[in-house]
């Protein structure tokens, strides 16, 4: 919270909401207090003043809001409680009880209490934004978008909500409806990020290409150049017909942010460029990103699982698959020792044994390097 936010909104709290008509505290202080941020500082000079037990509304007001600043949220939901036990028509206090709770991850809790406050005003639009926050929160989506609904209805130029909403109906593939918020939302803010990236994924849902492309610029004009943006921006050229162009944006995304789909899309423009050797590189770039690089740890596990079984050909073939994903020293040596071990295939234990040896085994698999070369030399007597 920005200090000149916190000067002119402590002058009205104070001189309102929590003034006393004969203070024991020194506002002074505590508007040095607040306007440097020292809200520890403030609570301990308050808890000061007003020794327990405290029971003027106006205090524990004053109590509930600087805990409440000063992170020691436990004290401020037991003064904002008993704020709310003093007075049951004190919105203000259950909306600090929410939202004091949904900081220290108590959800349920926090839905209590806002749902006391929608009981009490169904015009509340932060209550609902909060509802629908949560009821995402545990995946209850038809309960989002009632809330979401309740929002925007409110007011539909909020942009978090409008942008939340959208998304939703794009999920659902209710288009018109996302649509519309959006149409809504932007109307008051054309440049706002938020709603133009839920536009883009309206759009290029319904693969409207020259709507995406034009987002896409605008994006990127306002200075959103992330891999997202710029794969949909591709695509959109690609489909339009613009191959030059839809190479150009893919190459400009950072190496990090690359996709399948990415390396996919512009091997199809380098394709339609007739630049195949540009257009095989990045076909062989969509195939690696597509496979986890895990995939040969899987079947290695697989493989010491036949092992075990003693299923020795088929450990051999989960051996060899891994190889394909992944060339490790070891998988050299597992697959000698299956054929010297388990299989007496001499011919084949010592084309391993020899792979491994090549292909130099880290320092760390030295017992396993001394066992190869030993069975090198029996087996090849």
């Amino acid at each position: 919270m920005k200090p000149v936010f916190i000067f002119s909104f402590l002058m009205c709290s104070i001189t309102s909401l929590f003034a006393q008509q004969s203070s024991a505290a020194n506002d002074s202080l505590l508007l040095d207090y607040y306007q440097n941020q020292r809200f520890a500082e403030a609570a301990d000079y308050l808890k000061k003043t007003y020794p327990e037990p405290v029971s003027n509304v106006q205090v524990l007001g004053k109590l509930a809001y600087t805990s409440q600043m000063a992170g020691r949220l436990p004290d401020a939901e037991g003064y904002y409680q008993r704020i709310y036990d003093t007075d049951s028509t004190n919105t203000v206090a259950l909306f600090s009880l929410g939202a004091i709770n949904l900081r220290r991850g108590n959800n349920a809790k926090a839905e209590v209490y806002y749902k006391m406050i929608a009981k009490k005003d169904s015009t509340n639009f932060l209550v609902y934004k909060q509802l629908g926050k949560i009821a995402g929160d545990k995946a209850d989506f038809g309960s989002m978008i009632y809330y979401l609904q309740k929002a925007n209805k409110i007011n539909p130029a909020e942009p978090d909500v409008a942008s939340d909403l959208s998304d939703l109906y794009v999920n659902l593939k209710q288009y018109p409806a996302a649509e519309k918020v959006l149409n809504g939302a932007i109307a008051q803010d054309p440049d706002n990020m938020i709603l133009l990236q839920s536009l883009l994924k309206l759009v290029s849902s319904q693969d409207k290409f020259e709507e995406t492309k034009n987002t896409c610029l605008k994006l990127i004009d306002l200075g959103n150049h992330s891999g997202y943006v710029l794969t949909k921006l591709g695509v959109a050229y690609y489909n339009l017909k613009n191959y030059a162009c839809s190479v150009e944006t893919f190459a400009d995304i950072p190496g990090l942010e690359q996709s399948e789909t990415s390396f996919y899309v512009a091997a199809l423009a380098y394709k339609a460029l007739k630049d195949q050797p540009k257009a095989i590189q990045s076909l062989d770039n969509a195939i690696k990103e597509g496979i986890s690089s895990n995939i040969g740890d899987y079947y290695t596990e697989m493989a010491d699982s036949y092992e075990v079984r003693k299923k020795y050909q088929k450990a051999v073939w989960a051996y060899q698959k891994a190889l394909q994903f992944s060339e490790k020293p070891i998988l050299y040596y597992l697959l000698a020792s299956v054929y010297d071990t388990d299989l007496k295939n001499k011919q084949l234990a010592l084309k391993y044994y020899k792979k491994y040896t090549a292909s130099k085994p880290p320092e760390k698999q030295q017992k396993y390097i001394s066992y190869s070369k030993s069975r090198l030399n029996e087996l090849a007597r």
